[in-house]
């Protein structure tokens, strides 16, 4: 596991913004998963997307641990990971227009509304998400919870800085080459179907 951690885990330099070609030793664009969970996701994803790079952020050693299980030091050699709580001064560490591709899957929906000032889905932070985005950068968020889903549909409808890719804001069919991650499929056994938004 030492082995692994040396190599997928980014070691952050708060003093200085990532560089990324320095990282990947290559100049493929970066997909950026905030939240990477127990890495089902980027451990797929990153094998389906053999000539991207994928950066997976995680606050939680824990999780990071399960991802580390699933990553195969040959077969993944465009993944990293880092140890991040993610707010808007994402920008601090991740230079400007450097990320193609923004992944968001099931982040918590803090359902009490005495609570939604914990949500990470706010202005402030796709301000943040925007700067580090490329020209024509997608950014993508699945959430199985229907109130949070309409949520982030109505802080996007009021920005001009995004379009909106689906005609009614979100979707509930599965694109293709979806990947089903833990935390979603224990929601679909409990009645709970995903929303896409991007």
């Amino acid at each position: 596991m030492n082995e692994k951690r040396n190599f997928f885990e980014i070691k952050i330099d708060k003093e200085k913004q990532l560089d990324f070609r320095e990282i990947f030793g290559n100049d493929n664009p970066i997909h950026l998963e905030i939240g990477s969970g127990r890495g089902e996701f980027i451990s797929l994803k990153s094998l389906l997307l053999w000539n991207k790079n994928f950066l997976g952020i995680e606050l939680k050693d824990k999780r990071i641990e399960d991802t580390l299980k699933k990553l195969d030091l040959e077969k993944h050699k465009n993944v990293r990971l880092m140890r991040l709580f993610v707010d808007e001064n994402i920008t601090k560490v991740i230079p400007t227009e450097s990320i193609e591709h923004i992944y968001i899957i099931h982040p918590d929906p803090w359902p009490k509304r005495k609570h939604h000032k914990n949500r990470l889905i706010q202005n402030d932070f796709i301000d943040a998400l925007y700067k580090i985005l490329k020209i024509k950068g997608i950014l993508e968020i699945n959430t199985d919870h229907e109130e949070y889903a309409l949520w982030i549909l109505n802080i996007f409808r009021q920005r001009d800085d995004f379009k909106i890719f689906y005609e009614d804001g979100f979707t509930t069919i599965p694109p293709e080459g979806h990947i089903v991650t833990h935390f979603e499929a224990k929601k679909r056994k409990e009645g709970f179907e995903p929303f896409l938004e991007k």
